[in-house]
């Protein structure tokens, strides 16, 4: 491992109602005969810049998720507060300078992920650093919950958290935050489709 290298932890977000696909727990379900969680874990083992660690962030079906065998923490803030919800509580339990988080709902996302952030945040001085993506109509767009944290940043979004704060991008837009495309010739297109519905995540197994 590069010494150089900052200590990072991996935090998987599995905290949401999964509404959209009928309030079902979606990091439990299968894909490629794997839970999506597990699918997740295991990509981010195989990281080119390996993690120190990683958590699991879920708000239900807590033993299903401990069984994969990495610590898991529940929301701080009450009521599936969103995915801002799931980075506090990672700020909060994280013991690297560094904090990573990734959906759980997106498994085919960049080997090189946890690298390039790193990267980007040292070139461009930030405080945070995230990844965006093509999307359908060709367009490059920031993936929010695709996210490289500073542990510093926590007593920010403790402060716009109590202050009934919840959109992604009204908090991070208050800190220089470096935004790292993956549209290079060697990028998988679909890297960062996700599952939002059963149907969908047919069509990522089918990729």
């Amino acid at each position: 491992m590069n010494h150089n290298a900052p200590g990072i932890t991996g935090l998987i977000l599995a905290g949401g109602r999964g509404s959209r696909m009928g309030g079902i727990d979606k990091g439990l379900q299968n894909f490629r005969g794997l839970p999506l969680a597990l699918q997740t874990l295991m990509r981010l083992q195989l990281q080119s810049l390996p993690l120190q660690e990683v958590l699991i962030n879920a708000n239900r079906n807590l033993s299903a998720y401990e069984s994969l065998g990495v610590p898991v923490w529940p929301d701080s803030i009450d009521g599936f507060a969103g995915p801002l919800a799931g980075f506090l509580t990672g700020l909060e339990r994280c013991e690297t300078p560094l904090l990573l988080t990734v959906p759980c709902d997106t498994p085919l996302f960049p080997l090189d992920l946890v690298e390039r952030l790193v990267q980007a945040m040292d070139t461009q001085d930030a405080d945070m650093a995230m990844a965006a993506a093509p999307e359908l109509d060709g367009a490059v767009r920031p993936q929010p919950v695709f996210c490289l944290l500073k542990i510093d940043l926590l007593e920010s979004l403790v402060k716009f958290t109590q202050g009934g704060g919840r959109k992604i991008d009204a908090w991070t837009s208050q800190h220089r935050c470096a935004i790292v495309p993956f549209d290079l010739p060697g990028d998988n297109p679909q890297a960062f489709a996700n599952a939002n519905t059963l149907a969908e995540l047919q069509q990522l197994e089918a990729l």
